[in-house]
């Protein structure tokens, strides 16, 4: 038997391969997918070959990252429950996608994960896997080996020279890529203790953000950010910009407790740098640029499509029929928007777009000729006319 396994270089994955092995008897080829995570891939590689992979795969996938998945979501202004911004949600289906590709080319007769049992990747990966080819063999190593917690997989991995930067002293797993990184488990696990402030990466404490107003501007075009400050950029390399200039003001971070697909709450500590600004940024160009029931319609649909994305149907066709829908009311939410940042603040300070629908003479508590106040007096008697059937019948 063949294997693909998705492959991260960490604990879990690591052990995989040589359990795999063990387990299958199986030829054992690693897929490595770079989103983002300023690793050392070359170094990743090797540790798969020495690990007893066959083969591995290291592919750049950044730019079809944000295009494709991160930006057709951010066209959606889609946000789960009380914050998260979907950053490890939107990477699966990517690496899932990819995973089975490689699958088709080595005639492999399955495919592996490294997700647990208990979350939402395990959903993720598979579905994606299904969707794409349906025949294919999945196997899940968290919902079938002896190891039941990452104390033990370090165990196994130091009794079998497996290195690993995972320890017992600081075991909270880390997830990241070009639009966030995520933190979960070990000390994270009581909701009660505050996360320490040499755990975040991208984003600075507000303590050492400067103290000063960092003003930008971000153009749109359909929906799409295509140019920071006015200079025109590739979307991960707009984004990596962004990522950086919004990490150093301090914005980005969020902890929350999320409910998980498979019905746990997880606690989960999240930064997001530049896609809070860009969701932030899009909503004020699309404020002056969208008709209002076109927008109140798109928004009554975003629940839908945030669950669908954070469940792991992203190639299901009731997303791809959402998003064909968000996609046509993006047209002309085009324009520039200017923000200022300052402490973990991001504000807008001004936005513009040639579509725009906003009408200065039209909105103006000054004299004007194009409104007719008296107009009102019948739109509102018109609209009132059932609460005043349903009072005087005492309808409740």
């Amino acid at each position: 038997m063949k294997i693909i396994l998705a492959y991260s270089g960490g604990l879990d994955t690591s052990v995989a391969i040589s359990w795999l092995k063990e387990k299958y008897n199986a030829e054992v080829v690693a897929f490595c997918a770079d989103i983002g995570q300023e690793e050392q891939f070359e170094e990743i590689a090797e540790k798969a070959l020495k690990t007893g992979a066959s083969n591995v795969y290291i592919e750049d996938l950044k730019e079809e990252f944000v295009r494709d998945y991160i930006f057709p979501m951010l066209r959606a202004n889609a946000i789960y429950e009380t914050g998260y911004l979907l950053g490890t949600s939107i990477a699966r289906p990517l690496i899932a996608k990819k995973q089975i590709e490689i699958a088709l080319k080595e005639n492999a007769e399955a495919v592996a994960h490294g997700a647990t049992g208990k979350g939402n990747d395990q959903v993720r990966f598979e579905l994606t896997y299904y969707a794409l080819k349906p025949d294919i063999k999945v196997i899940a190593p968290w919902r079938q080996w002896e190891f039941d917690s990452r104390s033990s997989l370090i165990e196994y991995a130091q009794k079998h020279n497996i290195p690993v930067q995972a320890t017992k002293e600081k075991p909270y797993s880390i997830d990241r890529n070009l639009f966030h990184i995520s933190y979960e488990g070990g000390i994270l696990e009581d909701p009660w203790n505050e996360p320490p402030d040499d755990m975040y990466t991208m984003v600075q404490p507000l303590q050492k953000a400067p103290d000063k107003i960092t003003y930008i501007e971000i153009d749109y075009e359909n929906g799409d950010p295509v140019a920071l400050n006015g200079e025109k950029l590739s979307p991960s390399e707009l984004l990596k910009r962004l990522n950086k200039i919004a990490g150093e003001n301090g914005i980005g971070k969020i902890d929350i407790v999320e409910n998980r697909y498979v019905g746990i709450k997880s606690r989960g500590v999240y930064e997001t740098p530049g896609g809070t600004v860009l969701q932030i940024a899009h909503k004020a160009v699309e404020s002056i640029t969208m008709d209002r029931e076109l927008m109140h319609l798109r928004d009554s649909l975003v629940p839908k499509y945030t669950e669908l994305v954070y469940y792991g149907y992203w190639f299901s066709p009731e997303r791809q029929a959402l998003q064909k829908l968000i996609d046509e009311t993006q047209k002309n939410v085009t324009g520039t928007v200017r923000l200022k940042l300052y402490r973990g603040n991001c504000m807008v300070a001004g936005r513009k777009s040639v579509y725009s629908l906003y009408n200065q003479e039209l909105a103006t508590f000054e004299k004007d000729s194009i409104y007719n106040q008296k107009d009102a007096e019948g739109f509102i008697k018109i609209n009132a006319l059932r609460l005043r059937m349903a009072k005087r019948f005492n309808v409740q």
